[in-house]
């Protein structure tokens, strides 16, 4: 079976149920991590209960949701679900990925990309402070992977989502 080439909106809803599932997984993993600002060690555990909130709204809607209904859902539910520092981190995140992605029917490698360019762009600016080594250094790293994959001739959504990840 081939890579799509685009998500549409029940892809979104389920890419960002992965990442709760994936965010639930690690946490203890992203707690021990957290060093900064504060030791605390609940990064893992404030970003899970962030995207929890996500999926909640998620699991509200209909059964075939239009785009921009996914994007509000997910938006909404990150920013009213958001705990700690970094679940509000990941609440800009989240919302950009949803701004640029509310305006088109389906997500493809180039509008991925646009849309992890956002979501970085608005992470570092709700920090007052950003701070290289951080979760922000992570999405800026993304996206700049995910803009070099689809700068290339023909990208595909596969290609772009690897990018991102190198």
């Amino acid at each position: 079976m081939a890579a799509p080439t685009s998500w549409e909106a029940r892809d979104l809803a389920e890419a960002f149920r992965a990442a709760a599932r994936a965010l639930a997984e690690h946490r203890d993993r992203l707690n021990a991590l957290n060093v900064y600002p504060v030791p605390d060690g609940d990064t893992g555990t404030n970003m899970a209960l962030t995207l929890r909130s996500v999926v909640e709204e998620l699991d509200a809607l209909g059964p075939e949701p239009a785009m921009g209904e996914v994007c509000t859902a997910a938006a909404r539910g990150s920013l009213m679900g958001a705990r700690g520092n970094s679940g509000v981190i990941l609440s800009q995140l989240v919302r950009g990925i949803a701004q640029v992605a509310a305006e088109a029917e389906r997500l493809g490698g180039e509008q991925l990309a646009e849309a992890l360019a956002t979501a970085s762009r608005l992470a570092d600016e709700a920090v007052l402070r950003p701070v290289e080594g951080t979760v922000l250094s992570v999405a800026r790293a993304a996206a700049e992977g995910a803009r070099r994959a689809a700068g290339q001739a023909g990208p595909g959504l596969a290609a772009v989502l690897a990018g991102a990840r190198e």
